[in-house]
């Protein structure tokens, strides 16, 4: 069973450097009188997604000021929309462009309304994006409401688990967003919930009734923009031409969703009048003199470790190179945009992931000091530190959450740099309180060798 945890530990820190591998490495070496060329890739795979393939590459993602983008302003044309409802349209309208933008592969756009006047503007940031011309295509397109259907040829390859019978739905039913009358915010009179009910022309209920005659106990797939946004399941034939799009909508989603649907398009016209690229915000001075600093403040760190803690000094900055490693991988993999904000959370988490440390280590020297054994000391200094360490690292990742603000609660930030920030930091607390504790422990186990 020991063996078997190590090799465990081993091929993750395998797969954590081959996540972390900036370019393919070249090998190159003579072997028995044969010349040996070849190299380590980057690692990627594909996926299929329903009818979609998929391929994940991991790779670091810079934002608007360490890399630069596109910058692209559209002006919303209003005067089809009463007053009443303009907020809402604004807000379904760059809803519905951050959600296309991340489909073009984008991460983290930066998407906001800005009001001048009685001229209402929607700008798009876009990190890393050069084909300004084909973002801005795919912004203005049409946003298409269609239906899918597990068709027949999917019935032997058909997803064992129910959770992930969506992925079943690739045949397209032909009835779309144009045989849709009108999309309505209702209530389900049962729970309350809103829902998305559906008004379809009288071709289009014909289709409906047939779609659901061939699927009963099956799932239909209603997709928006290639998103899938329901997938019910058919009890019955509907011949009525009536159908609800229901899920864990909020009252405003399920208003801009039956605004989008009506719409047929962008909930507002909308017109690119600027385009242009744009170089790092911060120049390559600044992002250099960072990069440095925090480099600096790591050795800082660690000389400070090993000059006070000794072994266990040089056992903690292990944990801390390991702990940096399995971050890097984990914002390659999600991937998370990195921007100066969020690298400041990272080496903020970095304090977090030596403070554990540190607690462990004097609790450690506490038992010592009463006269225990080096074994008897560990066993209990670190059950003694795993309660103020989570106590610590809990608050921090309460702190983060409120800044990310996942709800949109408005009386709290909405700002991407600020959410950056939050999420490096949560990610890098939650690594440092795994690597602080089991890294940390199973590495002054393999070095002092004890039960």
């Amino acid at each position: 069973m020991k063996y078997i945890k190590y090799l465990f530990i081993t091929a993750i820190v395998l797969l954590v450097l081959w996540i972390d591998l900036p370019r393919p490495i070249p090998i190159k070496f003579n072997a028995f009188g044969r010349d040996v060329n070849t190299r380590i890739p980057t690692l990627a795979f594909n996926f299929q997604v329903g009818d979609r393939i998929v391929r994940k590459e991991f790779k670091t993602q810079l934002g608007l000021d360490l890399k630069g983008g596109s910058h692209l302003v559209f002006e919303a044309d209003t005067s089809s929309v009463s007053q009443a409802d303009l907020e809402d349209a604004l807000a379904s309208s760059r809803d519905i462009i951050e959600r296309r933008v991340n489909l073009f592969g984008v991460s983290e756009p930066v998407v906001r309304t800005v009001q001048s006047g009685n001229v209402y503007r929607i700008e798009v940031d876009l990190p890393g994006v050069t084909d300004i011309a084909q973002a801005s295509s795919l912004i203005g397109q049409t946003a298409q409401l269609h239906f899918k259907e597990k068709g027949e040829e999917s019935g032997e390859e058909a997803t064992e688990s129910a959770g992930l019978a969506f992925l079943d739905l690739k045949q397209e039913t032909g009835l779309t967003g144009k045989d849709v009358t009108k999309a309505t915010v209702v209530f389900d009179p049962q729970t309350g919930q809103p829902q998305v009910q559906l008004d379809f022309t009288k071709e289009g209920a014909q289709k409906f009734a047939e779609i659901t005659r061939r699927n009963v106990g099956e799932l239909v797939g209603i997709y928006l923009d290639e998103m899938l946004i329901s997938a019910p399941v058919v009890q019955q034939e509907i011949r009525d031409g009536n159908a609800v799009i229901s899920g864990s909508f909020r009252v405003e989603d399920a208003k801009q969703l039956a605004t989008a649907i009506n719409s047929g398009a962008l909930p507002l016209p909308i017109k690119l009048v600027e385009q242009r690229s744009v170089g790092p915000t911060l120049g390559a001075i600044e992002v250099e003199r960072s990069v440095i600093a925090g480099i600096a403040g790591l050795t800082m760190v660690m000389i400070f470790m090993i000059a006070y803690y000794g072994r266990l000094g040089v056992i903690a900055c292990i944990g801390l190179l390991i702990y940096g490693f399995i971050s890097f991988a984990i914002f390659r993999a999600i991937p998370i945009v990195l921007t100066l904000p969020g690298i400041a959370g990272f080496l903020l988490s970095i304090g977090m992931a030596v403070d554990s440390n540190i607690l462990i280590f004097e609790r450690i020297k506490d038992e010592q000091r009463k006269g225990k054994s080096f074994d008897s000391a560990i066993r209990i200094g670190f059950g003694r530190a795993i309660d103020a360490i989570k106590d610590a690292n809990v608050t921090t990742l309460l702190v983060a959450f409120i800044l990310f603000n996942p709800l949109n609660w408005e009386f709290l930030p909405q700002f991407g740099l600020v959410r950056g920030f939050a999420l490096t930091l949560a990610i890098g607390v939650a690594t440092s309180l795994f690597t602080g504790v089991v890294i940390t422990k199973r590495l002054i186990k393999t070095f002092y060798t004890y039960k």
